[in-house]
């Protein structure tokens, strides 16, 4: 691989930016093509969005019929979870089997206790403690806010939309987010992002217990991240050692 090539994809990966290398399979000419920089003019945009949300690598044709390979790649996605609630004792190991790196948030010590939460990344501090020197925020972070407390929930909920989370979702009946709309908006988020917000949080499959909530809000989240629309991919802002190919 070209060195210039080399240095820009590991720039990209350290940032936690998604980037595909595409290779000419008979010239073996190469090109970096950064998610956040997807062009509807590219040859390759269908096959490169699809990419782009599945993570796989694998081989594609173009209408000019060049066989291409495609190696991607997406950063690991993180669910950062606030509140150490029933939900989230239940949500944190499925996660973590379907590749979520988990982190818990309550500043409650009397929930947020390691017999409660064995092997999972659990911090018993306010959210404006760890975010974001020690839990950063971005477009591979989805955010669940399961406290029912807008002391605790607000801000990681601000901070999250503020990030361009691929998903960012509250527990709480209609009229509980249309208080929590208000207050929002007036910490200065956008009413569209404000609208990105998943409440009642879940897919709608009839989930009672605190178990089965959690399946919907884990198939909710997976389905934010996998069929996010081209429009939402993540804006992207220069990296220190940035290198153009």
């Amino acid at each position: 691989m070209d060195a210039a090539l080399l240095a820009a994809l590991n720039a990209e990966r350290r940032a936690r930016r998604a980037v595909i290398r595409v290779t000419d399979i008979e010239t073996g000419a190469e090109r970096l093509v950064r998610e956040a920089e997807l062009d509807p003019a590219d040859p390759l945009f269908a096959e490169l969005e699809t990419r782009f949300r599945t993570a796989k690598s694998g081989m594609a044709e173009g209408p000019d019929n060049v066989r291409r390979f495609l190696t991607v790649h997406v950063p690991p996605p993180r669910l950062v979870v606030i509140g150490a609630v029933h939900i989230s004792q239940a949500l944190a190991p499925m996660a973590r089997l379907a590749g979520f790196d988990v982190t818990v948030i309550d500043p409650r010590t009397a929930f947020a206790t390691e017999s409660r939460f064995e092997g999972v990344s659990l911090l018993a501090e306010w959210p404006e403690e760890v975010i974001p020197s020690r839990v950063a925020l971005d477009a591979y972070t989805g955010l669940v806010a399961v406290t029912h407390d807008p002391k605790i929930d607000d801000w990681p909920i601000a901070e999250a939309l503020r990030a361009g989370a691929f998903y960012v979702g509250a527990l709480g009946s209609r009229k509980t987010h249309a208080k929590r709309v208000g207050r929002l908006g007036a910490l200065g988020i956008a009413e569209d992002s404000i609208a990105r917000i998943a409440a009642p949080i879940g897919l709608d499959i009839g989930a009672q217990s605190p178990a089965e909530i959690a399946v919907a809000v884990l198939a909710q989240a997976i389905e934010a991240l996998r069929r996010r629309p081209a429009h939402l991919a993540p804006r992207r802002t220069a990296a220190p050692a940035d290198v153009t190919p």
